[in-house]
């Protein structure tokens, strides 16, 4: 399954959310380092839901951008 996250710039770190899968998140002190940790903690929350007997929740974020004036 494609999960779309999004991953935010902190002060001293980066951080990553999964707007399907509510709870999921990473830190990491790159972007890159970021992405590895969040596919890790999505398949430790695929793993938790199922072994709770729960559904995982299917993919339906999507994603795009808009410009405006600033």
């Amino acid at each position: 399954m494609k999960y779309k996250i999004v991953i935010e710039k902190a002060a001293g770190n980066y951080a990553a959310y999964v707007p399907d899968l509510p709870g999921c998140v990473a830190t990491g002190a790159t972007r890159k380092e970021t992405i590895q940790e969040i596919e890790t903690a999505i398949v430790l929350h695929i793993e938790s839901f199922r072994d709770h007997g729960e559904p995982v929740p299917a993919p339906q974020c999507s994603v795009t951008e808009v410009e405006v004036a600033a």
